[in-house]
């Protein structure tokens, strides 16, 4: 159980992974996941529709040491390893994301497919590894992120 007394399971391997969220569900995603003992990253996404700009802000946000996340193979790297974040688990929260979904599909997709790969890979470790995408729409749109 948490410290709010509602308990989502963000320390559950099994259940980590990529999903998409209604706007303003962002902050309680935040004080859930640092309840569950991981740490909250968040990086905002409001009028990012490419990958220079994307592998900017992830690198920026998350501190990436100087060289790292420069391309899609450095970030996929980079997000597996994460040892100058040392943490029990992660969530990694990205706001306003119906922007690069709308702008640049492949990059969308190529950074869901890295972050799920990067939570897989989290997992044989046993350590949670959640990304959590801000979508607009609600519903349907939240529902499918991991789809798109």
């Amino acid at each position: 159980m948490s410290d709010s007394g509602f308990d989502m399971g963000l320390e559950d391997v099994g259940q980590a992974g990529v999903y998409g969220v209604s706007h303003g569900d962002l902050g309680g995603l935040a004080a859930a996941a640092r309840d569950a003992g991981l740490k909250v990253l968040r990086v905002d996404l409001e009028a990012c529709t490419d990958k220079r700009t994307l592998l900017l802000r992830i690198g920026t946000q998350l501190d990436f040491p100087a060289g790292r996340g420069r391309n899609w193979d450095a970030l996929s790297d980079a997000l597996r390893d994460l040892s100058w974040l040392p943490a029990n688990g992660y969530a990694l929260l990205f706001g306003d994301a119906g922007d690069l979904r709308q702008g640049s599909r492949g990059d969308f997709d190529t950074l869901l497919d890295i972050l799920a790969e990067a939570a897989a890979s989290w997992a044989e470790d046993n350590v949670p590894f959640w990304a959590f995408f801000e979508l607009p729409g609600g519903g349907e749109d939240a529902a499918d992120a991991g789809d798109a």
